[in-house]
């Protein structure tokens, strides 16, 4: 029995049809599309194992093999591509300046071994409990944070070649406005082309590795080893993957689907598979992952949502892994073409985060949004530190603690005094928030309440 229909004649997809995911095209044309993905997620996920020093092709390796487990799990239900989270990068760099590389990678087992037990909790309770514990003002709050921890890393590389990063970053920013379509959004990628082409105009690469490398062989593996002070640094990375998630299997449903619940029934099962792919990238030299928005723009661009696409794309990863020559090109870009990219990737994400609030209509009117996100955000901007014992917590951890607990003390408290609604700081129905946030910690459509 096939796993897959093909639809229509395998080749034409008639205007206002789309591709589902339990069809597919000829495998000519899906072998293609599969490509096209390993392109769209190319540009974020070999950036991370180059900030963090870990091995390119291991990163590739991992980030194939869980994809395969991810479509495995999820029955091939859920089309996505799981790519290095840059949610590991603030962690995993402090983690290596006190226990090394294998140090960072027994957080990232910690973190993965988390998620997964989170999936089996949402697969035996739901997801709604979830969102009542991170409304979109905490989660919006916390990947904010995230990002702007990160602005000091980028402006380390910036500084190794200030003007290969000045060009890499020009290159993405023009890239984005210049090109249309799939080329538009691979515009990180051509950013670092270019800014690779520069590097190597000014001297700055070094191709050594290049011709040292062989052309075949299998990619190096590293163990973890595990130290419970770097506990407090990786798991609140737990709280942005389930978020990133949710988030990501309610868009694709929306797609596919005339619902963005129409596969709820299968968070359970996609944040298990993305914490066992974590898990198993961090036992063997990888870093973490996580489901890739990038894949997205493909499907919409090419209306073919089939995970016979990501079985391609997975086994391309799997395959490129085992070219030794390949991770080394990737090896040499040089650390100012990295500055420029981190410049707005890390950027990006401090700004996803405010994009959550946004869509969701959080009002900063009310002064419990605004105390949880003023509080939270200089303590993870500022990095604050706290060391009880062997326990070490950074910014990122105690900045999340500081959102989930201000902001449910915050309403716990004005139950019982009512002092907010008092001073006239939320109103149910208020004309300019039609859905306030405190009144309603929901992740479902902002907009459906204007329809």
């Amino acid at each position: 029995m096939s796993l897959w229909r093909v639809h229509g004649d395998g080749y034409r997809i008639a205007p206002g049809q789309v591709v589902a995911p339990d069809e597919r095209l000829a495998w000519l044309p899906t072998i293609g599309i599969g490509m096209q993905h390993v392109v769209a997620m190319f540009g974020a996920t070999f950036l991370v194992p180059l900030i963090t020093g870990f091995p390119p092709s291991t990163t590739l390796l991992f980030s194939g093999i869980g994809t395969l487990l991810f479509l495995l799990i999820t029955r091939n239900r859920v089309p996505s591509y799981l790519g290095s989270s840059f949610a590991f990068l603030a962690p995993i760099a402090a983690a290596q300046a006190d226990h090394g590389a294998a140090g960072a990678l027994g957080g990232v087992v910690m973190a993965g071994v988390a998620l997964a037990l989170f999936g089996l909790v949402v697969q035996w309770l739901g997801h709604g409990w979830v969102g009542r514990l991170m409304p979109p003002m905490v989660t919006g709050t916390i990947v904010a944070l995230i990002g702007l921890n990160l602005a000091p890393a980028a402006w380390n590389n910036v500084q190794g070649a200030p003007v290969t990063a000045f060009a890499t970053l020009m290159a993405i920013v023009l890239t984005t406005v210049l090109l249309r379509g799939l080329l538009g959004r691979l515009s990180i990628l051509i950013g670092v082309l270019f800014g690779y082409a520069v590097a190597a105009v000014r001297g700055e690469v070094d191709y050594s590795a290049i011709a040292e490398a062989s052309w075949f062989g299998a990619p190096k593996l590293m163990a973890p080893e595990f130290h419970l002070s770097v506990v407090g640094l990786f798991l609140p990375v737990v709280l942005v993957l389930v978020a990133e998630n949710i988030g990501h299997v309610k868009s694709v449903a929306q797609m596919t689907d005339s619902s963005a619940d129409a596969l709820d029934h299968m968070l359970g099962r996609t944040l298990l598979s993305d914490g066992l792919a974590t898990t198993l990238a961090g036992a063997g030299g990888g870093s973490g992952t996580t489901t890739y928005a990038e894949n997205i723009g493909v499907m919409a661009a090419t209306k073919v949502y089939s995970t016979a696409a990501y079985w391609v794309a997975g086994l391309t990863a799997i395959g490129l892994a085992f070219l030794p020559k390949f991770g080394a090109a990737i090896q040499t870009v040089p650390v100012g073409v990295l500055g420029g990219a981190a410049t707005i990737l890390y950027g990006m994400i401090g700004v996803l985060g405010f994009r959550i609030w946004v869509e969701h209509r959080v009002d900063f009117g009310n002064p419990i949004n605004l105390t949880t996100a003023a509080v939270a955000l200089i303590i993870g901007i500022a990095n604050y530190t706290w060391a009880p014992g062997q326990l070490v917590f950074e910014g990122i951890a105690l900045g999340t603690a500081a959102a989930i607990l201000i902001y449910h003390g915050m309403r716990a408290i004005n139950r019982m005094t009512g002092a907010v609604a008092s001073e006239g700081h939320l109103k149910m129905g208020a004309p300019t928030h039609p859905a306030p946030e405190v009144a309603d910690p929901s992740w479902a459509d902002p907009h459906d309440a204007d329809r």
